[in-house]
């Protein structure tokens, strides 16, 4: 039975959230509400990433790890578009700050916490470098397009497209993600797949379509209730960003990082398990659909809308952002990884961090 196969925790986390989601128009602000929505926020995340493991291993690489990437992905646009509508004229840097922080935060803290933990444990961790390099060529491409060229377009001021600018950004995001999911689904699938001797849970039971279509239906659940969550606590976290006195971009870090936990974890405990592919899949996807799928829906809404939306980068926020690409050609480019590659990247996502905070 799914029901005797799903733990506790697992639908009561999303479930309690949901309350909380319900109650808060009519509490306000309250500090208990803050507070008890904040716990929740943590508890539907790890019930999120017992749901997104299940489906995993019901339908397998790539496709489990690209189940979480889209998902969450789908959720963080839900809730930059919402701000956007809410406060256009406010948030036209929104969506850059939050897409930017959640490229540091896969490629420098997600990737550099798995190097690390998995060469910690396993000493030397391998790969597929077809698969890696794959990615990594697409998300080049798509960094470079959508938050570097903005900044040396002439029909515009500032770091913004024109409306027809933005509607072709919008169409080569789509593209290229699409393409990428092509072959990564279809066309080279078995440039994703683990190997088979790295994988210490090839032989783990496997889960039955009744259990997996219950975790499918409460990761669904588990994600919107983050997401309303994280809606919710935007405020009381603009007030803490106000009252510390730092950068508005922290924000956008804010949102990508609580957006992002699910995967972290997910991809953490993969690597843990010797199984480092799963962490790249679900890493790398992450940061191509936060890209590919963020772009034309923000696009979308600001055309809609009428309102600006900037997407250049700052000058220091580029150097970071090909800083990042540079290194991790050369991490992912021997398809073995060390304990080293992970200090790299995780000092890489220090300076990322520290800048945002003290400019």
């Amino acid at each position: 039975m799914a029901a005797e196969q799903t733990p506790w925790w697992a639908w009561v986390s999303p479930a309690v959230a949901l309350a909380i989601l319900l109650v808060t128009p009519f509490t306000g602000s309250a500090g208990l509400v803050v507070a008890a929505a904040g716990v929740a926020l943590i508890a539907t995340v790890f019930a999120a990433v017992f749901h997104a493991e299940v489906v995993a291993q019901r339908v397998g690489e790539p496709f489990g790890t690209l189940v979480l990437a889209i998902a969450v992905t789908v959720i963080e646009v839900a809730l930059i578009v919402s701000v956007m509508i809410a406060a256009p004229g406010e948030k036209a840097d929104l969506a850059r700050d939050t897409i930017f922080a959640a490229v540091m935060i896969v490629m420098n803290g997600i990737v550099g916490l798995c190097l690390l933990c998995g060469g910690m444990r396993h000493h030397e961790q391998g790969f597929q470098l077809q698969g890696a390099s794959a990615a990594l060529a697409v998300l080049a491409a798509l960094t470079v397009l959508t938050l570097v060229v903005p900044n040396v377009v002439t029909r515009a001021a500032g770091p913004m497209f024109s409306t027809p600018q933005l509607v072709f950004a919008g169409a080569v995001s789509l593209v290229l993600y699409g393409s990428f999911i092509f072959v990564q689904t279809v066309r080279h699938r078995d440039y994703f797949l683990p190997f088979e001797a790295d994988n210490e849970d090839a032989h783990a039971p496997v889960p039955s379509n009744r259990t997996a279509a219950t975790s499918a239906a409460l990761l669904l659940v588990a994600l919107v209730a983050v997401v309303g969550l994280a809606k919710a606590l935007t405020p009381s976290v603009e007030a803490g960003v106000d009252w510390l006195g730092v950068p508005k971009a922290v924000v956008g870090i804010v949102i990508a990082g609580v957006v992002l936990l699910p995967e972290c974890l997910a991809a953490l405990k993969a690597a843990r398990a010797n199984r480092l592919q799963t962490s790249l899949n679900l890493a790398l996807g992450s940061a191509l659909a936060t890209i590919g799928l963020t772009i034309p829906a923000v696009a979308l809404v600001s055309i809609v809308l009428g309102e600006p939306l900037a997407l250049g980068l700052e000058e220091k926020d580029q150097t970071l952002l090909v800083l990042t690409l540079i290194i991790s050609v050369i991490t992912l480019g021997t398809a073995r990884t060390t304990v080293l590659q992970g200090i790299v990247h995780l000092v890489v996502f220090a300076v990322f961090l520290f800048f945002a905070i003290a400019p």
